[in-house]
């Protein structure tokens, strides 16, 4: 994964416009709370899909300005506190995430937007979520399935995040996966009839 440390607007621009997606994070450097920002947002694109895709033409990039020395960026996207990380498209500004979040949050971010850019359908979508293993085929099957249909979705592990995992059977009374909560209908297992109707995905 490569970060690349912008100098200025103009530095900025020259790098994202060409981007169908960039994440560009805005951070004190020496401060606790941007610090905190950097390493989790380090980590989280490191296991993202969008790390995987970095590289190709037009690939998610990953971006630091440092507002100690780079005065120009934040001001030019109203940017009031740090950290605080953007999501640009074709150097649009889509989203910004304050302060510093858990690796998990970052990470899907990241994954969501992959799939919405890839998706690019316009369409407003359900809130998808996925409770999955790293070691559930099923769980692979079906995240395969959201992703060639262009769903965005988040997708939380509950070998690793055990009040996720709690939650999840308190809601399902099952302790199975995966399970995908589809606008707080839960679905278990990889039921694709279901999932098409909810989602209204055809075929």
């Amino acid at each position: 994964m490569k970060i690349t440390e912008i100098k200025s607007y103009k530095d900025l621009s020259g790098q994202v416009n060409d981007k169908d997606l960039a994440y560009v994070l805005i951070y004190k450097k020496g401060s606790e709370l941007s610090e905190c920002a950097f390493n989790n947002i380090n980590e989280a694109f490191s296991a993202s899909d969008a790390d995987s895709q970095q590289e190709a033409a037009g690939g998610p990039g990953l971006y630091t300005v440092n507002v100690a020395e780079v005065r120009d960026v934040h001001e030019k996207y109203s940017v009031t506190s740090a950290p605080t990380l953007l999501s640009l498209e074709k150097g649009e500004l889509k989203n910004t995430y304050k302060g510093c979040n858990d690796k998990v949050y970052y990470k899907n971010i990241f994954d969501n937007l992959v799939f919405k850019a890839s998706a690019g359908t316009g369409k407003a979508q359900k809130r998808v979520t996925v409770y999955s293993t790293p070691s559930c085929s099923w769980c692979n099957t079906l995240k395969s399935y959201f992703r060639n249909n262009g769903v965005r979705f988040t997708d939380i592990d509950v070998s690793k995040d055990q009040k996720a995992a709690e939650n999840m059977v308190r809601r399902s009374g099952q302790q199975g996966v995966p399970q995908t909560d589809i606008n707080g209908q839960v679905i278990v297992g990889f039921d694709k009839d279901r999932i098409n109707s909810l989602l209204g995905i055809e075929g």
